[in-house]
């Protein structure tokens, strides 16, 4: 409505329903006088006709006249249409009336003028309401008034007749409304795509707009009418075009322009930055049509390209080093090895800038180690990359050392830290007689320029990237030196980045390595091998561990720690020396595992305490611990998150047995770790991994499960195959996890290398004790190793009798490990009911006793106690050498050296 076609059409509609309203109430003004007039002659017409009818007079001067006139009363108002018809004498007394009632009553009202003998009409409120009433003398013969007929219309009838005629009139100027709204709608559609929906200040404001901008202008404007006349021209196109004054209205063929452009702007075809010539100037023509949306006709638009056309080449020039930029950015840095970032390097720059191009860094940069040395001190650089020469090209080779030479551009450019440009290396002097025979093969091969760029990245240099152009490329200019510099720029970002990721993933996998087992510890009975395959992601923290217990017992234990770098490796280097702490104390497999949740928790509560706002890194871990006990074949396993392991019978079938899982390592909130024992017959292979060699995003997890069934499936191998096996089966040799293996082929102890005895709680039981074990060990060919052993058995017998309680068992165990150049190991184990565990001290001059475990652990290599659900085991291992025990004269010597000879 802001625009000029709806104000002119509300004007319209408001003129239409004005003029609709006053005819409306016209009509019905007029429509009411015209029934009001009907009504008064239609009254006057009946009491007329009623009191000149025949036997009128007859009938009132009859002896009953009311029953002679009544009927024709009643008849007469029906037919006339009036309210009522009434006959009164000239005493007002009703003689007969419509309305039976009335009849006798008087009639009061304007009536004298009727009985005068005139006849009137009036409007007058009677017994029937308002009403319009005629009234009419009866004459006798005589001519005198003898009875007056009066007949009333109310004025409601009369009313109702023009109610009826209003939804006529209403309709009529609703329809007139209607026609007139949509006659002014059309006008005001029509005026509106006229005037495109402007208002009168915006087309003033348009037009003047228009004479503003055509001619102030810098493009030249024309518009051609459809029969090839110049319709307007604005006065940039005057000067462009060189135009007469009186040149619009004109054809085009009178205004003397070149043929090309005249013929173009009398065709219809359109056109866009087609270039004419006009005397001196270029000019970029644009053609458009104006039809269908307007009349026949074109725009054109002129623009001088004189000087824009010298500029071309050089936007063009800048644009498409533009975009060799933004490629750059995309191709350089995609991994993060320092050769292939310089490799990218060459390729990108060729051959859009450069027919050639090598790229020499610093050794040190390709080792991932710091540039410290000074840029002058600089004499060496190695060839990391070419780009765009053939096989037979004089310059060094990938991978050739470059000793450069003081003089020589590049030694300037990275001494100095600018680009040099050699424009022609043909009249190079310098360059020329520094590499002599180099230089006459360069050349001969057609390279003809070279810039060299230093690579610099926070303020250390890395090495220069060479560019060479030859003959019939451009030689290098000045303008070509930025966007040098800018692809050496971004180039030098990438390699500093490499190279850091170098460094940090060297000293994270040395870090892994050394905290990773080096080599897996003796022990007789497990047969092992391993393997670790780290991701492609990096470092990771899975590792893997066998660790000796006492009684010939083994512990395996695979774990892995959620993230790769440095973090993962070290934490599970925390976890791993945890493990071996809390497995040197011999505890259960579930308090083994308790314990290690509960340092998973403290080490998260330390990272958020000493992250930034709380936030630190929260420690994934799972674990896997199992304990395996040859005398028995009995596997006491437990695992907090971890994949359970898979066993290979003897037979070559493979289970996956069905253990109670914990949750992961740091989320056990103190809940009791479940354990499962399992008996595993002799020779069975244990395979316990980490879930990279299981889980994958390419499989599903029954899909990695069945693979790695299918590569256990068959025959009895060694773990080294088993192992090997394994790996073959697994997709890819860089997966996105890490991978840690673990075989174990278990050993059983046979009868004769364990004898046991119950021991009553008695000091006397000791003796028969001891030689029970000196006759065993006689079977064994262990005579030797006698004394030393009936020493040991003695004395933790005798602290077992004093200290502990009933029941007493003596167990006595004999390995003998393979691939050793040592005879074997005993292990004497002693248990009793008592929880109360020995403490190692050192008697006093004083003491009669408490020497016991002293001499316990100066004869046997290891010593130790372990808890057990009905009390406790000391233990203690004694090696056997080929070289024997010591001899009784040196033992007795030792237990003499206990007391001071003094003090005795």
């Amino acid at each position: 409505m802001r625009s000029l076609a709806g104000q002119v059409f509300l004007l319209q509609l408001a003129v239409v329903m004005l003029l609709v309203a006053t005819a409306l109430v016209a009509l019905v003004v007029q429509a009411g006088r015209d029934v009001m007039a009907d009504a008064r002659h239609r009254t006057l017409a009946v009491a007329q006709a009623f009191a000149n009818s025949p036997g009128i007079v007859a009938a009132v001067n009859s002896a009953n006249p009311t029953a002679v006139l009544q009927p024709h009363v009643e008849a007469a108002g029906k037919a006339a249409g009036v309210d009522a018809v009434v006959v009164y004498g000239l005493n007002g007394i009703t003689l007969a009336h419509s309305d039976p009632h009335q009849i006798g009553r008087r009639v009061i009202g304007p009536y004298s003028a009727a009985a005068n003998g005139k006849p009137f009409t009036s409007t007058f409120k009677g017994s029937l309401g308002l009403s319009v009433v005629s009234a009419v003398p009866v004459r006798g013969p005589d001519g005198s008034v003898v009875a007056i007929v009066a007949v009333p219309v109310t004025v409601e009838r009369v009313q109702h007749r023009v109610n009826r005629q209003l939804p006529v009139l209403l309709g009529g100027a609703a329809t007139a409304l209607v026609l007139a709204a949509g006659g002014s709608a059309l006008v005001g559609r029509r005026l509106r795509r006229q005037t495109h929906g402007l208002g009168p200040t915006e087309m003033t404001r348009m037009y003047e707009h228009h004479d503003a901008v055509l001619h102030a202008v810098r493009e030249g404007v024309l518009i051609v009418g459809g029969d090839g006349r110049l319709l307007l021209a604005n006065d940039e196109a005057r000067r462009l075009l060189d135009l007469p004054a009186d040149a619009e209205l004109r054809h085009l063929a009178e205004l003397g322009l070149d043929e090309g452009l005249a013929e173009l702007l009398a065709s219809d075809r359109p056109a866009t930055d087609e270039v004419y010539l006009a005397a001196d100037r270029l000019l970029a023509v644009s053609k458009r049509l104006t039809a269908p949306h307007g009349p026949a006709g074109s725009v054109v638009t002129l623009r001088d390209t004189t000087e824009l056309r010298t500029l071309s080449g050089q936007a063009e020039a800048a644009g498409e080093r533009l975009r060799s930029l933004y490629d750059a950015g995309l191709r350089i840095g995609t991994s993060l090895d320092v050769k292939r970032t310089a490799e990218e390097l060459a390729e990108v720059a060729v051959p859009r800038f450069a027919d050639a191009v090598t790229v020499d860094l610093l050794d040190p940069v390709l080792r991932g180690e710091d540039t410290s040395g000074a840029p002058a001190a600089i004499s060496e650089l190695r060839r990391s990359a070419v780009a765009g020469l053939d096989a037979g090209h004089p310059l060094h080779p990938v991978r050739e050392l470059i000793r450069l030479v003081p003089a020589q551009p590049a030694s300037t450019a990275m001494a100095e830290g600018r680009p040099v440009l050699v424009g022609d290396l043909s009249v190079s002097g310098i360059w020329r007689s520094e590499q002599s025979e180099g230089a006459r093969r360069t050349l001969d091969h057609d390279i003809r320029s070279m810039l060299v760029v230093p690579l610099r990245a926070g303020g250390a240099v890395l090495g220069v990237v060479i560019f060479w152009r030859a003959k019939g490329s451009p030689s290098f200019e000045d303008e070509d030196i930025s966007f040098a510099e800018e692809l050496a720029t971004r180039a030098a970002a990438c390699i500093d980045n490499a190279r850091r990721y170098t460094r940090e993933h060297a000293m994270a996998v040395a870090l892994q390595h050394s905290l990773l087992p080096r080599a897996l510890p003796e022990q007789s009975a497990l047969e092992v091998a391993y393997r670790y395959l780290p991701a492609q992601a990096g470092v990771g923290g899975d590792w893997f561990d066998v660790i000796p217990l006492s009684g010939t017992r083994v512990a395996l234990v695979v774990g892995d720690v959620v993230g790769h770098g440095l973090h993962a490796a070290a934490t599970m280097g925390r976890l791993r020396t945890a493990v071996h702490n809390f497995a040197s104390l011999d505890m259960p497999v579930e308090e083994l595992l308790g314990r290690l949740d509960e340092l998973v928790a403290q080490i998260d509560a330390e990272e958020v305490t000493a992250g930034e706002h709380g936030q630190g890194v929260i420690t994934g871990a799972t674990c896997q611990y199992a304990v395996y006990d040859p005398t028995s074949g009995r596997l006491a396993i437990a695992s907090a998150g971890h994949p359970g392991p898979a066993l290979v019978r003897p037979d070559g079938s493979v289970d996956f047995p069905q253990l109670p899982v914990s949750p992961p390592l740091g989320l056990g909130a103190g809940l009791p770790v479940e354990t499962a024992g399992l008996t595993v017959p002799e020779g069975s292979r244990l395979v316990l991994y980490t879930d990279g060699l299981i889980e994958d995003r390419s499989r599903d997890l029954d899909a990695g499960l069945d693979a790695l069934r299918e590569a256990l499936t068959g025959p009895d191998r060694t773990p080294e195959a088993t192992c090997a096996a394994v790996m073959e089966a697994i997709p890819s040799d860089r997966p996105r996890d890490d991978i840690a293996l673990l075989v174990a082929r278990t050993r059983r102890l046979g009868p004769d290398q364990v004898a046991e005895w119950e021991v009553p709680r008695d000091p006397a039981a000791v003796a028969p004790v001891r030689t029970a074990c000196a006759r065993r060990l006689a079977e064994w060919g262990l005579e030797e190793a006698g004394f030393t052993a009936e020493l040991i058995l003695s004395e933790l017998i005798t602290n077992a009798i004093r200290y502990g309680a009933e029941p007493i068992a003596v167990r006595l165990l004999r390995t003998e490990p393979t691939g050793s150049a040592d005879a074997g190991t005993l292990i004497f184990e002693v248990a009793d009911g008592s929880s109360t565990s020995p403490r190692l001290r050192r008697a006093k001059v004083t003491d009669e006793g408490g020497r016991g475990l002293f001499l316990v652990a100066r004869f046997a290599e290891r010593w130790g106690t372990r808890y057990t659900a009905a009390g406790k085991v000391i233990w203690a291992e004694q090696f056997l050498h080929h070289d024997a025990a010591p001899e009784a004269e040196e033992l007795g010597e030792l237990l003499l050296d206990q007391w001071d000879d003094t003090a005795l």
